[in-house]
């Protein structure tokens, strides 16, 4: 995230709460995560059948989209059922 430019505070959780909030979901079958500013290389190695990033992110925008598709595999978008920030929230909280 520091990388991003999302500041100096971010991740705000800890990557270990963060891998346990996604592998608690039903169909996630394998959590990791990677410390280059783009996951491809990692996508390319586990090959996974489904790609999946936040709706803010047009599938052909999503990096390692081509890889996975050229391989027969889904790569989705998935909409925001209740929009959270927390670039929104970290602003709302400094402005007390």
């Amino acid at each position: 995230m520091r990388r991003l430019g999302k500041g100096a505070d971010r991740p705000v959780n800890p990557l270990e709460d963060r891998l346990a909030l996604v592998a608690a979901l039903e169909p996630v079958d394998a959590v990791t995560w990677f410390d280059e500013d783009t996951p491809l290389a990692l996508i390319g190695a586990c090959a996974p059948d489904v790609l999946v990033k936040g709706g803010d992110w047009p599938v052909e925008r999503i990096v390692g989209a081509a890889e996975v598709q050229a391989r027969g595999g889904r790569v989705v978008s998935i909409p925001f059922e209740h929009v959270r920030s927390t670039t929104t929230l970290l602003e709302r909280i400094r402005k007390g």
